[in-house]
């Protein structure tokens, strides 16, 4: 038996709650996958280029139909000329905690490849990028949440994005940090949620 931290903490942890022990997985999953949860308490410390790049590395490895790897990721470090204006598209909602992030992404996909022909899987393929890269943050202790709640008309204009990338979503990537440093009411959601059952999504045959 050891003391080690489970994933998604890191040394100094402030609130190293075992999310894969309070979630209680029915099918016996390794503890990755309940371990991992969408924080919102961070310390305001930059990301390091190299941490993202590890992150970036492990998105690049998600499968997709034909081997397309549609998904597109577009990225300001905290403390860097692009951090406004990323900052800027969030909705008012998400700019209190984001305020002390050390990283916000835009996720984006490719609609059509390099042919020019549509790619159905665009938004699933990268999903599973976003999911490896989550995942590859849980382990190293970071906070990565995703976030539909942003301006994607103003982030196409600020990427300059062309018609057949599709805008997904954003993610804020930071060092975790108390939950007390957050204002309420995002202080009492800082749990681990819950999720249903697997036979509340799947069946066998039709219906």
């Amino acid at each position: 038996m050891t003391d080690a931290l489970p994933p998604d903490s890191a040394p100094g942890d402030p609130n190293p709650i075992d999310a894969a022990a309070l979630r209680r997985p029915a099918h016996g999953v390794d503890r990755l996958f309940p371990a991992r949860w969408s924080r919102r308490a961070m310390t305001g410390e930059a990301v390091a280029a190299p941490e993202l790049m590890r992150l970036l590395e492990a998105a690049r490895w998600a499968p997709s139909a034909f081997n397309a790897q549609p998904w597109r990721f577009r990225y300001a470090l905290r403390g860097t000329p692009h951090w406004d204006g990323f900052y800027g598209l969030l909705k008012p909602g998400n700019r209190p905690w984001c305020a002390r992030a050390g990283a916000l992404l835009v996720v984006l996909s490719a609609t059509v490849d390099a042919d020019g022909d549509p790619v159905p899987t665009h938004s699933l393929d990268t999903g599973a990028a976003l999911q490896n890269l989550q995942l590859q943050g849980s382990l190293m202790g970071l906070v990565t949440h995703a976030m539909a709640g942003f301006d994607r008309d103003a982030a196409r204009r600020l990427l300059a994005a062309p018609p057949d990338l599709a805008v997904e979503c954003m993610v804020a990537v930071g060092r975790p940090a108390a939950p007390d440093t957050l204002p309420e009411p995002y202080r009492a959601r800082e749990t681990p949620s819950g999720r249903e059952p697997v036979e509340g999504f799947a069946g066998e045959g039709p219906s």
